[in-house]
């Protein structure tokens, strides 16, 4: 009965064709193999154990804490958002292959074992505080490689919308939605920095120094100039005093009122003459004090009139920055990238799937997503090929890493041959090469 059961499929529309499964010996991920080369040429293994503690005795070691992480965070990085995914995944080659050598054989961790390792093991205070300190210290090896002299850092909340009775959710006005509220900070080539997961209902600029006068320290101490962008949000004069006293340069949105838009009444009217078929787009800068502020500041303005409309598009933006008008615009809509890396994150890495009820292991899934986003970003951003070197982690997991594979072994190897598609041999060269060219981090 046994030897029929393991018969391969015979279908009759095609006679010369036989159907038989593998189980263990197909991928459908066999992308991620580049990925777990440029985690070794960071250094992320030898990472783990210093800012995170393994506190199992005994039979509970049978997976090295490393194995389980790098499995909850690839896992993520291939979209898969659920814990019950790890059934199939603990037998996927690619999965086996990841982790240390004595997993090839044996399989990844169950549902059961990583669930205890995400919402126990990593809740832990030490190893709670220590995901954040070796998500900054992974950043911190890239930046070492390529470190320029500025910094620009861009922060950011979202919405992170929940379903039941989770511990601190709360419903939230501005999105019309039971949520969490993520804060999340930024720089320029889309690393998230730092991030904290908020109760749904608090201010967004909330804990807004826990995460970005530490950054600012960091990269000074680095002797790094500093610049911050933020959206009107962050419009508040205790955050322009603490930038300036740093001496940080920022450009900042603010509201628009009526004490502004009589700053700028000769730009509101339309200009004289037949309309344009182009928006007609005026700048003015000028010294502006609200009553909460403390001493005057530089506001800058930008009015457009487009064709149809009866009434102009007005922004203000608050700023330190010695630029002219039109570039100190320029300069803070290049923040709107940070809206498309929290977009990514949601979509690529299923950053929104806070299902636990407990608020602090929601933080942990919170991080590991986070880790999972910056792996995929630089991959994108130190590997790829500068002709896809603007995909979006979307489009890497769905044609790179959702590479089709089967893996043979022989007496002394493990060949892992992959589908080529997306993901030609060519292509694949590049990667490995371009990751062996990377200078050695410092340890």
């Amino acid at each position: 009965m046994g030897e029929t059961q393991n018969q391969p499929f015979q279908l009759s529309f095609n006679g010369s064709l036989k159907v038989d499964f593998q189980g263990s010996r197909v991928t459908s991920d066999g992308g991620l193999i580049l990925v777990r080369e440029l985690d070794e040429q960071l250094g992320f293994g030898e990472l783990i154990p210093q800012y995170l503690t393994d506190s199992r005795r005994g039979k509970n070691t049978q997976f090295s804490f490393t194995d389980l992480l790098r499995q909850s965070v690839y896992s993520r990085l291939a979209g898969y958002e659920d814990l019950n995914d790890a059934e199939r995944l603990s037998q996927d080659p690619t999965f086996r292959l990841i982790g240390s050598e004595k997993i090839w054989e044996r399989g990844a961790a169950l549902t059961s074992r990583l669930q205890s390792f995400e919402t126990e093991m990593l809740s832990e205070e030490q190893n709670f505080a220590g995901l954040a300190r070796l998500n900054r210290a992974l950043i911190g090896k890239a930046e070492a490689m390529d470190s320029g002299y500025r910094a620009v850092l861009d922060m950011d909340s979202t919405e992170v919308p929940v379903y039941g009775r989770q511990e601190q959710s709360a419903y939230n006005g501005h999105f019309e939605s039971t949520c969490y509220h993520p804060l999340l900070l930024f720089n320029r080539e889309g690393d998230c920095l730092a991030a904290k997961l908020r109760p749904g209902n608090v201010h967004s600029a909330d804990d807004w120094e826990e995460l970005l006068l530490p950054e600012i320290e960091r990269q000074q101490k680095l002797g790094k100039e500093v610049v911050f962008r933020a959206d009107a949000a962050f419009a508040k004069p205790e955050i322009y005093e603490a930038l300036e006293e740093r001496g940080v340069q920022y450009a900042i949105r603010i509201p628009s009122n009526d004490r502004l838009e009589r700053g700028i009444a000769e730009l509101l009217r339309r200009p004289v003459g037949r309309p344009s078929y182009k928006p007609v787009v005026r700048y003015k800068s000028f010294l502006y004090q609200a009553e909460s502020w403390k001493t005057e500041r530089r506001v800058v303005a930008k009015v457009e009139h487009h064709p149809g409309e009866l009434f102009p598009r007005v922004g203000f933006i608050v700023t330190n920055l010695t630029l002219p008008n039109r570039a100190v615009v320029r300069f803070y809509n290049k923040r709107g990238a940070a809206e498309q890396w929290i977009k990514e994150g949601k979509l690529a890495v299923k950053m929104t799937r806070l299902s636990c009820h407990k608020f602090r292991s929601n933080e942990v899934r919170l991080w590991l997503s986070i880790m999972a986003y910056n792996l995929g970003n630089l991959w994108r951003r130190l590997v790829l090929p500068r002709r896809i070197g603007n995909w979006s982690l979307t489009s890497l997991q769905q044609r790179l890493v959702k590479t089709g594979g089967r893996l043979v072994k022989h007496a002394r190897y493990y060949w892992l041959l992959l589908a080529e598609s997306h993901l030609t041999r060519r292509l694949f060269g590049a990667m490995v090469g371009r990751m062996g060219e990377l200078p050695v981090p410092a340890g």
